[in-house]
């Protein structure tokens, strides 16, 4: 279910119409991480430059060399932390397209099933941010972890398989159901989504490919919930 799922999934990625969704968020997210760069770089100017110089009244070369330093850490750091912010950002973007990509998912491999309904535009922008969010806090616990031993990788798998896939599932049931029982249909299968979760933290993980990971899960997920709901009507 899990590997079918997956699978299906990794078909959709690359056909001609998700590949309309990919680049429409790919270029609104380095729109977003070229915005970010310049904003940050006028925030550190601005609360640097008047610290050196009051440090340093009078050894203006010393401060002019300091500043330069400076710019050059700062360039350094602006850019380790872009790239860690490359995949939150992704995820926020691509908030704004998961219906698109569940209904093509829908359309093309489920054509005789009711299709689902398009989530409100606001409680769209909310589940945006709060895979933002989501993602955010998951590296952040998972870098922290990296600093336990015996732990390490283990952690980004775990809090990531754990937090996404319960995310991303929630989201594909809550086309067709009530947010409540979202909720009780992945607690029933509580198990089934962490697996799945695993897998999509194992597609995060490859560089570049991350870029892909929410337009990945959504559709992994949208082919597991079907799965589940199968599932479910046959055991009832």
């Amino acid at each position: 279910m899990i590997l079918a799922s997956a699978r299906a999934a990794l078909g959709h990625l690359f056909s001609p119409p998700f590949r309309g969704v990919f680049f429409k968020t790919l270029g609104l997210t380095l729109l977003a991480l070229v915005a970010l760069w310049f904003g940050l770089v006028q925030l550190f100017e601005w609360l640097a430059w008047p610290w050196l110089d009051t440090l340093l009244p009078g050894l203006p070369g010393w401060a002019g060399w300091l500043g330069v330093v400076a710019a050059v850490v700062a360039g350094i750091g602006l850019a380790l932390g872009l790239a860690l912010l490359i995949a939150p950002v992704t995820a926020i973007v691509a908030g704004f397209f998961l219906d698109d990509v569940a209904e093509l998912v829908e359309r093309t491999d489920y054509p005789s099933d009711p299709p689902g309904r398009p989530i409100p535009a606001l409680a769209s922008i909310a589940l945006s941010l709060k895979f933002f969010g989501i993602v955010i806090a998951g590296n952040f616990f998972a870098l922290m972890l990296l600093l336990v031993p015996g732990i390490n990788i283990g952690a980004f798998f775990v809090v990531n398989g754990y937090l996404i896939g319960r995310e991303f599932f929630e989201f594909a049931v809550m086309r067709f159901q009530p947010e409540a029982e979202a909720k009780a249909l992945r607690r029933r299968n509580a198990g089934t989504v962490f697996l799945a979760g695993l897998v999509i933290a194992a597609f995060m993980a490859v560089p570049l490919l991350n870029l892909l990971s929410p337009l990945f899960a959504c559709a992994m997920m949208v082919h597991l919930h079907k799965a589940v709901a199968a599932e479910e009507r046959r055991r009832g």
